[in-house]
């Protein structure tokens, strides 16, 4: 069996005052969107409350949505926040936009979670020169000037990736397997870093062999109809590895159409560990997950108020993750936050 792994810990200082937070955001907040995604919020703040642009990926996963909520629920006036949301609807130029539109109403501070890696370097030089501290969530950026934000929080994907691979390794290329992959967004760093994680844990193991790989936008409906064209090219898939539970979720739905059974005629790894891909692990359509932990909320909230105070703040803050088998995702489903 393949014991609960714990990815990091929580980096020193990071958690003072968290469980306070946490406590108080039981209640749904933060700024308004328009329809369009992008921010409805007036200019300036409310009284001493610390003005926070946030411009979010999208809604495209379980995963993004308790995201979400948790930045939402934590960021609130109670919890001495104004909050300006941004949808950017999976594009680029929409958080581009957003950041601009945050610098121009002169927040306290803006965070995002870049939907690519590359590109930022010119909108976040002007968020440099206007003095509003940038922080990154989830995701990171590929800029070779670190000061253009003052901390990032999120997973080791690297490690998400690894963590997928050695028990695919262990538990199941006992024996010569192919795998077919199911990538994240092109560009976006879990998509990059998770592919890399598993080709380092499994590169060793001469059964493992990847015969095809593509991207499914972290969505249900786009893995699904990525796995119908597997199954179509590829009569011999053993494993799937889908870079979240979303794509997993969708490509059980094409397995099942197909008239095989999932989890058994071809098994299925992904990383997130929602609510909807715990559950199809406990009922055997998934065989393993790797936890990516989305509430994010009370650490992000934590550092903006040390940002702001001037206190130094880790410039990368790795957020506890670890991995689930059957029996486990059984025994955590009842208490389940996401």
């Amino acid at each position: 069996m393949f014991s609960t792994t714990k990815a990091r810990t929580r980096l020193t200082g990071v958690l003072a005052g968290v469980a306070v937070l946490a406590l108080a955001a039981c209640s749904s907040g933060g700024g308004g969107t328009d329809d369009g995604g992008n921010d409805a919020g007036g200019d300036g703040g409310s009284g001493d409350a610390i003005v926070v642009g946030f411009s979010q990926v999208g809604a495209e996963s379980g995963w993004r949505a308790a995201n979400t909520k948790s930045i939402q629920d934590t960021l609130t006036a109670e919890n001495g926040f104004d909050l300006k949301f941004s949808d950017a609807q999976q594009k680029q130029e929409n958080q581009i936009q957003a950041i601009r539109s945050y610098i121009a109403q002169g927040v306290d501070v803006i965070a995002f979670s870049p939907v690519v890696e590359s590109g930022w370097d010119a909108v976040l030089e002007e968020a440099k020169q206007a003095g509003i501290p940038v922080i990154l969530t989830d995701r990171a950026v590929d800029s070779e000037d670190e000061s253009l934000y003052a901390s990032f929080i999120g997973s080791d994907f690297v490690l998400e990736g690894e963590m997928a691979g050695e028990w695919v390794s262990e538990n199941v290329a006992t024996e010569p397997i192919n795998v077919v992959e199911l990538q994240g967004t092109t560009g976006a760093a879990p998509a990059i870093d998770r592919k890399t994680g598993f080709e380092n844990a499994t590169k060793d193991n001469p059964n493992v062999t990847i015969i095809d790989s593509q991207t499914g936008n972290f969505t249900r409906a786009e893995g699904k109809t990525v796995m119908e064209g597997f199954l179509q090219a590829h009569d011999d898939i053993d494993l799937v590895y889908a870079h979240n539970d979303d794509m997993g979720l969708g490509a059980i739905e094409a397995i099942e159409a197909a008239g095989l059974v999932p989890g058994e005629d071809i098994k299925i790894v992904t990383v997130d560990a929602v609510k909807d891909g715990m559950q199809a692990l406990a009922d055997g359509k998934i065989n393993f997950i790797v936890e990516c932990n989305p509430l994010l909320g009370p650490d992000l909230a934590e550092i903006i108020k040390k940002v702001v105070a001037g206190e130094e703040v880790e410039k990368r803050i790795v957020v506890e993750d670890q991995s689930f088998t059957q029996e486990q995702a059984v025994e955590a489903l009842p208490t389940r936050e996401y």
